[in-house]
C-alpha cells in the first residue's frame, strides 16, 4: 500500500467498517464520522448502494480518507476507486484482485489469516495487510507470534474488535489501525440516529488519542 495512505489510515486509528443499504444516509453518516473525529470509512462492498455511497463521500468531504472493502473482484475494484475510494480492501488474500489492484496503482489491503496467506503477500511487494476475522483466528496473541518471522509486514486487524479490546491492539508497534463496527451499526444507521454514532466515533477517537497521543 502506498506510504501516504498508510500514514493516514494510522493517524485515524480506528477505521469504521460501515454497510450501506441506502447512499441517502452516506453524507449524514460522513458528518456524524467527521465530528466524532473518525474521518474515515471502509464503506463494504456487500449492498447496491456502495459505490454511490463512496462518490458521495468521496465529492461531499474530500478530507475525508474513504476505501471500499469486501472487494472480491477487479471489477468491483474498478467501480470503488472510479466512484473516488482511496484504497481497496478485500476479506481474504485473491491473488486475481491483488495483481489487478498493483497494476493499476491502487493502494490494497488484502485479508490474510494463516502463515501461507501473509508470504504471498510479502511475495506481491505488499507490507500492509488485513488481518480477518482478527479475534476468532487466534486475535493480538496471533499477531505478534507471526510478526515474528514476518518483521516487515504490519497489520489492520478487523473482526471481533470492540472498543473493549482495541487499545490493546492499537497498543501493539505492528498494528497500523484497527477496523471496527461499533460506531457504524446497522441498526443506527437504519434508524438515522446519527448523534449516536458521533457521539460512539468520539469514544473511539478519544481511545486512539489516549493510546497513541
Amino acid at each position: 500500500m502506498k506510504n501516504e495512505i498508510t500514514e493516514k489510515i494510522k493517524e485515524v486509528g480506528i477505521i469504521p467498517v460501515v454497510v450501506l443499504e441506502d447512499s441517502k444516509d452516506a453524507k449524514p453518516l460522513g458528518e456524524a464520522l467527521i465530528k466524532g473525529g473518525l474521518p474515515a470509512a471502509e464503506v463494504t462492498f456487500r449492498t447496491e448502494a456502495a459505490e454511490e455511497s463512496i462518490r458521495i463521500l468521496s465529492t461531499e468531504f474530500p478530507e475525508m480518507l474513504v476505501g471500499a472493502g469486501t472487494v472480491l473482484t477487479p471489477e468491483q475494484a474498478d467501480r470503488a476507486m472510479d466512484a473516488g475510494a482511496k484504497f481497496i480492501v478485500s476479506p481474504g488474500f485473491n491473488p486475481t484482485v491483488v495483481r489487478h489492484c498493483i497494476a493499476k496503482g491502487y493502494p490494497v489491503t488484502p485479508g490474510v489469516q494463516t502463515p501461507g496467506e501473509m508470504e504471498q503477500a510479502i511475495e506481491y511487494g505488499l507490507d500492509f495487510v488485513k488481518f480477518f476475522p482478527a479475534e476468532p483466528a487466534g486475535g493480538l496473541p496471533m499477531i505478534k507470534a507471526v510478526s515474528a518471522p514476518y518483521t516487515q509486514l504490519s497489520f489492520m486487524p478487523t473482526g471481533g474488535i470492540n472498543k473493549d479490546n482495541v487499545k490493546d491492539y492499537l497498543s501493539y508497534d505492528k498494528i497500523v489501525a484497527c477496523g471496527g463496527t461499533w460506531m457504524v451499526k446497522g441498526d443506527l444507521i437504519e434508524e438515522g440516529n446519527f448523534e449516536k454514532v458521533e457521539e460512539l466515533a468520539h469514544e473511539a477517537a478519544e481511545i486512539v488519542h489516549e493510546v497513541r497521543g
